[in-house]
């Protein structure tokens, strides 16, 4: 794997170990402080005009995925900062969205939208909130896609059969959590179990066991890098991660399946941990770090998920709060004055080089995933 090269001064602050002590302080008011930064900086660009890259057009449209993990990054962070502005302004999101998911009803990537309403409907928004969101759920539960989680490409992304189901690991992140919430604030088991049987499903494909990561879909099962390892996706690991924790955030602690999920999740903690760098990023491709840069979708991800089983007493602190710390403290060092996150690695589906300029909607969202968990630590 060959990256560009990481900029020297941005080098030698990673590896300052007074530096990066200095900048460790998780205490609630300063997370909470360069967070709100973060979150207004999107607010004020939510035309998306800063994206130039790839995919740039769908990035502006306000029920696409990118702007869907942007805002489920906003409802956590809404919960803990209580300040008004950033809950209206997810009510005002789904209300200019008239509550629709995206027009594709079986892709999982138009179902993260719908995590903002149905915060919504547990905020005030109503039943109405809810509803387009469970006429399309409803769809799929009268017509389960029965498709092969084999990805064959096509000659058009949106044309591989296979994303009328979970056969990507971003997937775990987009959808299974709307299916619980809206599963108990309708107490309607069927959501639930269509979610379970589906994560499920897909984990069996493409959780590697010896490595205890998921592989971004099938075509990356025999895929090497040039050193002949591997190639596990940091931000398709994050999507799983925090998806993961936000599953478990809406699955009855008497569920049959919570056991598995969490020691799935605490399997992936250990892996993840190990494969930290010491400058508190994750490698964009996770087991190729000499020479990455810095990333801070995947590592945000990272942050949010251990420092939340932490939190849940599923991670022991002792163990896992350097890792958040260090991780947290990274996190911080990529955001610019007035508040634009960047080294973000672009729209893709494996590992990219990153530039320091590169920021997306996501990235933001996985930023206040971890404010929000690290916030929330003693």
């Amino acid at each position: 794997m060959k990256w560009l090269p990481i900029r020297a001064g941005l080098a030698a602050l990673a590896m300052s170990g007074a530096v990066l002590a200095a900048e460790g302080s998780t205490a609630k008011k300063d997370v909470l402080s360069i967070a709100a930064r973060v979150a207004d900086w999107q607010l004020a660009h939510m035309d998306g005009e800063y994206i130039i890259t790839h995919m740039a057009h769908e990035a502006r449209e306000p029920r696409s995925w990118q702007q869907g993990a942007f805002w489920v990054g906003m409802t956590h962070f809404a919960d803990i900062a209580k300040e008004p502005r950033f809950a209206r302004a997810i009510q005002d999101m789904g209300r200019r969205n008239e509550w629709t998911p995206g027009s594709r009803v079986t892709h999982a990537d138009d179902h993260v939208i719908a995590q903002g309403y149905l915060w919504a409907a547990r905020h005030g928004a109503g039943p109405q909130a809810i509803a387009p969101v469970r006429a399309t759920f409803d769809k799929i539960l009268a017509n389960p896609p029965v498709v092969h989680l084999s990805f064959y490409f096509a000659k058009n992304y949106d044309e591989v059969q296979c994303l009328e189901r979970w056969c990507w690991c971003d997937a775990v992140f987009m959808s299974p959590p709307a299916w619980l919430d809206l599963a108990n604030q309708t107490r309607k088991d069927q959501y639930r179990d269509y979610a379970m049987a589906e994560f499920w499903a897909a984990t069996d494909f493409l959780y590697d066991p010896a490595e205890k990561l998921y592989f971004r879909d099938s075509r990356f099962f025999e895929r090497r890098d040039d050193q002949g390892r591997k190639l596990f996706w940091s931000r398709g690991n994050g999507w799983v991660f925090s998806g993961i924790a936000n599953m478990l955030e809406f699955l009855p602690a008497d569920h049959a399946d919570r056991t598995r999920l969490e020691r799935l999740f605490k399997e992936m903690a250990g892996r993840l941990k190990e494969l930290q760098k010491p400058d508190g990023y994750w490698a964009p491709s996770l087991l190729g770090p000499e020479n990455s840069p810095a990333e801070t979708s995947g590592t945000g991800f990272y942050v949010h998920g251990l420092a939340w089983g932490i939190r849940q007493g599923l991670l022991d602190a002792a163990t896992y709060r350097p890792a958040v710390d260090k991780g947290w403290a990274a996190m911080t060092r990529a955001v610019a004055k007035d508040g634009r996150l960047g080294w973000v690695q672009q729209v893709s589906d494996r590992p990219e080089s990153v530039n320091e300029a590169d920021s997306q909607f996501y990235g933001t969202g996985a930023f206040l995933l971890a404010a929000s968990a690290v916030a929330r630590l003693p």
